[in-house]
C-alpha cells in the first residue's frame, strides 16, 4: 500500500511539473533572433545561393553573426545601403566574385516545347512554378523571383528569363523600403478600386 501511495504521489508531481514546463515553454518561447527577421526583410528573396548560402534566410543569420552585407546581387547597391541602414555599419560595393548587380527578371515557359518533366518545378526554390508530369507548365509570374535555377535543368531549353520591363503602374524607387510601403499602397488601391 506505501508503494502505491508514493507512486502515485510521484506520478502526481511528475504531471505537474511537465504541465508547468509545458506552460512556461509557450508562455516564455523565443521565436528568434529578431535581427535576422528584420534583414532577411530587406533581402530580395530570390533564393538565388549567388551569396554563398542556401537561401535568404540563412544570409540574414550569417549577417547578423558577422558576415559581410555585400554579397547579394540581386539586391544590388539598394540592398547594401538598406542592410548598412539598419546594421548601422558603412556601405561597401557589391563582391563581384558573387555576381553583378541585373534589372529583375522573371521565368517565362514556352508552352508548346513544354514536355512536363517537372525538373523546372523541383529546381524552383519559392514554388513558382504549377504544372504535372507530363503536362504543360506554367510560371507564376508574381512569385517568380527571377533566380534563373529553373533553366539548367530543363531538357529542352523552353524556360527563358527577359528582363521586367518598368511600367508606369509598376514601376518601384530601388529602395527596399520604399518598394515595400508602395506594394502595400499599390495593393490596397487595387482593393479599393475593385470594391468600388
Amino acid at each position: 500500500m506505501e508503494i502505491l501511495v508514493a507512486t502515485l504521489i510521484i506520478t502526481f508531481f511528475a504531471a505537474a511539473c511537465g504541465a508547468l514546463l509545458g506552460f512556461a515553454s509557450e508562455k516564455f518561447k523565443i521565436e528568434g533572433n529578431p535581427i535576422v527577421e528584420q534583414i532577411n526583410n530587406l533581402l530580395p528573396q530570390t533564393q538565388c545561393g549567388q551569396c554563398g548560402h542556401p537561401g535568404c534566410k540563412p544570409y540574414a543569420e550569417a549577417i547578423a553573426n558577422g558576415e559581410a552585407i555585400n554579397r547579394c546581387p540581386p539586391g544590388g547597391d539598394a540592398g547594401i545601403k538598406a542592410l548598412a541602414e539598419l546594421l548601422e555599419v558603412e556601405v561597401i560595393e557589391l563582391d563581384q566574385e558573387c555576381g553583378e548587380a541585373l534589372r529583375p527578371r522573371v521565368a517565362i515557359i514556352i508552352e508548346e516545347e513544354c514536355i512536363g518533366c517537372t525538373k523546372c518545378i523541383q529546381a524552383c526554390p519559392v514554388d513558382a512554378i504549377v504544372g504535372a508530369a507530363k503536362q504543360m507548365h506554367t510560371v507564376i509570374e508574381s512569385e517568380c523571383t527571377g533566380c534563373d535555377l529553373c533553366v539548367p535543368p530543363c531538357p529542352v531549353d523552353c524556360i527563358e528569363m527577359p528582363f521586367v520591363t518598368d511600367t508606369p503602374q509598376t514601376w518601384l524607387p530601388q529602395n527596399p523600403k520604399l518598394q515595400l510601403a508602395n506594394a502595400r499602397f499599390l495593393e490596397s488601391a487595387i482593393a479599393i478600386k475593385s470594391i468600388t
